[in-house]
């Protein structure tokens, strides 16, 4: 016991400096689960991960990550763009990854275990120079040459 009395300062770096190492992990696992782009495009190759721009469709017509889905994030639930499987990992991305870590939350509430969002969502994807489709434009018509 008078180790500890003598030592008390020491027990407490040790202490506090172990809930920092295990911070993080704690975290993860509880509401804000998210993969890095590289991760994303590993989920989406190897385990057929699923690509969800929860974007307003303004924003996904700009621009969005190829092959993404729109399901905007005030139409998440029961949307039909949704995979049936829900033990596909799904990649929720949004302009910069605010509404896809909230979508995310939401996404696991609903059983889909394994959503992330995409760290840095369309910004992080286009700096990483992955591929990118613009929607056409509303109201384009082709035009015939005469």
């Amino acid at each position: 016991m008078k180790f500890f009395v003598d030592n008390w300062i020491l027990i407490a770096v040790a202490f506090v400096s172990g809930a920092m190492l295990v911070w993080p992990m704690v975290r993860r696992g509880g509401g804000s689960a998210s993969v890095t782009t590289a991760e994303a495009v590993r989920l989406i190759n190897r385990e057929k991960g699923v690509l969800v721009d929860v974007g307003e469709p303004a924003e996904f017509a700009a621009g969005h990550a190829a092959g993404a889905r729109s399901v905007p994030l005030g139409q998440l639930e029961g949307s039909k763009e949704l995979p049936s499987n829900k033990a596909l990992p799904v990649l929720v991305m949004c302009a910069t990854g605010a509404r896809a870590s909230r979508a995310a939350a939401q996404l696991r509430r609903a059983g889909y275990e394994r959503a992330m969002a995409v760290s840095g969502g369309n910004a992080a994807w286009r700096d990483a120079q992955l591929p990118v489709e613009r929607a056409p434009a509303a109201g384009a018509v082709a035009q015939k040459s005469a």
